[in-house]
């Protein structure tokens, strides 16, 4: 498949920067800093995976549930983070998995470089020192990578994670090709995006799905496509 192959990151703009990729079971980050950080990143995606890991050993239902769990203040901080934020967007906590991977990975690697690209599934945290576009890619939609978000360097960190019901692994209850959420918080946007992404079941969903969505605290702005119609609402800049 196209998108198993990640065939998409050889797409993105690297400028200067300097790109690697880290792996480890389902977390495959596609990494661009103004140095190569691939040891410091590898040492936290280890650190961030065993804290997951350990607590669905002695929480399996962390792992299963679609519902939000309540909050616990004895979890490892990336526990905690998914909890609040799923519990924000009223999905299981493990919707916002691949979001809090790049952030926690990300502010782990914050101080080393001023510019960073982390990439887990189409999940992305960046920090930025200049303008960037963004193109979502949608699958099999006419509208794949033609629809295109500026981000201001202002704006960053900033949090952009893309849901879909027909690329990818991610469940979804909606027939979205595209649900894409800028946030502040890369763990809140990718539980927002499966949230937002299970209201769409048709064309005719996108306008309710956005207005539903935007009412999400932490949400800055949202990109919907689904077939040939798309729809954008909140802080979005369409280049």
């Amino acid at each position: 498949m196209l998108y198993e192959e990640r065939i998409y990151r050889l797409l993105i703009n690297k400028d200067n920067l300097t790109s690697y990729n880290i792996k480890i079971a389902e977390s495959d980050l596609f990494i661009s800093s103004d140095i190569n950080l691939a040891d410091q990143a590898l040492r936290s995606l280890v650190k961030h995976r065993y804290s997951l890991e350990y607590y669905i050993k002695n929480h399996p239902e962390f792992s299963t549930s679609l519902l939000p769990l309540s909050k616990d203040n004895l979890a490892p901080p990336i526990v905690r983070d998914m909890l609040i934020k799923s519990n924000t967007c009223m999905v299981g906590p493990m919707a916002a998995v691949a979001g809090a991977i790049s952030e926690f990975v990300g502010y782990d690697l914050f101080n080393q470089t001023e510019n960073l690209i982390i990439e887990n599934g189409g999940d992305i945290f960046l920090r930025s020192k200049t303008r960037l576009t963004v193109a979502i890619f949608a699958g099999e939609s006419a509208l794949s990578y033609k629809i295109k978000v500026a981000i201001k360097p202002e704006e960053t960190p900033l949090g952009i994670c893309t849901s879909s019901a027909t690329v990818g692994p991610s469940l979804s209850f909606g027939k979205a090709d595209a649900v894409c959420v800028i946030s502040k918080s890369a763990t809140l946007a990718d539980a927002a995006a499966s949230a937002i992404g299970n209201r769409v079941k048709t064309e005719k969903d996108i306008k309710i799905a956005l207005n539903y969505g935007i009412k999400i605290p932490g949400v800055k702005g949202i990109i919907i496509i689904c077939g040939n119609d798309m729809g954008a609402i909140g802080e979005v800049e369409l280049v």
